[in-house]
């Protein structure tokens, strides 16, 4: 019997969108796992809030478009949206705000550009931007490690960190365990030099450690999804790369005014980011150069962004203006066609 001859690529092991979904919420782990130990029970119980509403609000949005209800909660899309934004929301947020920011992913962010696949920018940091705007005081409440709260760990435990969530326990209570982020101590440092600031903030001197270990549980998981292929090393190196460059530069030449690159990658949300944000295959660019360009620009924005913009972590910003960009650096970095001499780049006249 003729064997039949096809070209490649040649699938050797089964794989769909929920397959890579599921793989991605596992590298999640690790970074759940930190937060959770770190600042307690807050970013644990957001997770599974933000699950449970994104997975209701687009059974109820697929329901309204006539589409089949169980065939696409399993791509497991919208928890992926779910569990990263709840990843970057303060572990004390109230329940609306992680209402409000899944409303904002899934019903506009998502499905009013056309569902999975169509939206030209990240949901989750459409979310998390939006937040971040309308309401700054409840997006800059983040909760203290407990290294530096003499409790031990998770100083509020189960039941009362539900009930801070939920509106059952007193703000002064909670104000009690919050505290600025580095980012934020540094940002907003007023007339001190860097190395004064690691003298004077509690949070640099003795809380750091905490945002490091954060940082590397997100790189592991990062470097578990680039084990199993989920995305290649073009974007997140670039990114990390182009805001090592920069930071160092400046750090050089005014050590006084800017932070060392270390701090810049390790501080914040920059690993988170890098691995499970920038690397969004729907909503960033495409080509391996492509990808090069795409991740350098988050870089880049990020270093701008933080040094004179109004937010100190600039994640979210930084990856929806690239997220603009991305058909643009498509349009001129597509690679060689097999059979043509030469790529076919930007835009040809008729």
């Amino acid at each position: 019997m003729a064997l039949i001859r096809i070209t490649s690529p040649h699938a050797h092991k089964p794989g769909s969108t929920g397959n890579v979904m599921l793989t991605v919420l596992m590298a999640t782990l690790p970074g759940l796992a930190a937060m959770t130990f770190f600042f307690g029970w807050g970013t644990l119980i957001q997770v599974i809030w933000g699950s449970l509403l994104a997975v209701g609000l687009e059974a109820l949005i697929i329901r309204l478009r006539n589409r089949p209800v169980r065939f696409y909660l399993q791509d497991y899309s919208a928890v992926v949206t779910a569990v990263l934004l709840g990843l970057a929301l303060p572990p004390f947020a109230p329940w609306w705000v992680m209402a409000v920011g899944i409303l904002v992913a899934i019903g506009v962010a998502k499905h009013m550009y056309g569902g999975m696949g169509s939206n030209p920018f990240n949901p989750a940091m459409v979310a998390y931007a939006l937040l971040l705007v309308s309401f700054p005081v409840q997006m800059t409440s983040w909760t203290a490690p407990f290294v530096l709260t003499g409790e031990g760990w998770a100083v509020l435990g189960l039941a009362d960190t539900f009930g801070a969530i939920f509106g059952n326990v007193s703000p002064t209570m909670i104000d009690a365990y919050t505290m600025a982020t580095p980012l934020d101590a540094m940002k907003h440092r007023g007339g001190f030099t860097t190395e004064e600031m690691w003298i004077q903030s509690q949070m640099l001197s003795e809380g750091i450690g905490a945002w490091h270990a954060v940082s590397a549980a997100y790189v592991m998981g990062g470097v578990f999804l680039m084990y199993k292929k989920i995305f290649t090393w073009h974007t997140p190196v670039a990114m990390l790369g182009a805001l090592a460059v920069i930071s160092t530069l400046f750090f050089l030449i005014m050590p006084d005014q800017y932070p060392d690159p270390f701090f810049h990658l390790t501080a914040g949300a920059t690993m988170l980011g890098a691995f499970f944000i920038a690397t969004d295959p729907v909503s960033s660019a495409t080509s391996n150069k492509g990808k090069l360009w795409f991740g350098a620009g988050i870089g880049l924005l990020i270093f701008i962004i933080r040094s004179w913009g109004n937010y100190p972590d600039a994640i979210a910003f930084a990856v929806l203006l690239m997220n603009l960009c991305a058909p643009f650096i498509d349009q001129y970095t597509q690679p060689r066609t097999y059979g043509h001499s030469k790529a076919n780049r930007g835009l040809k006249g008729e």
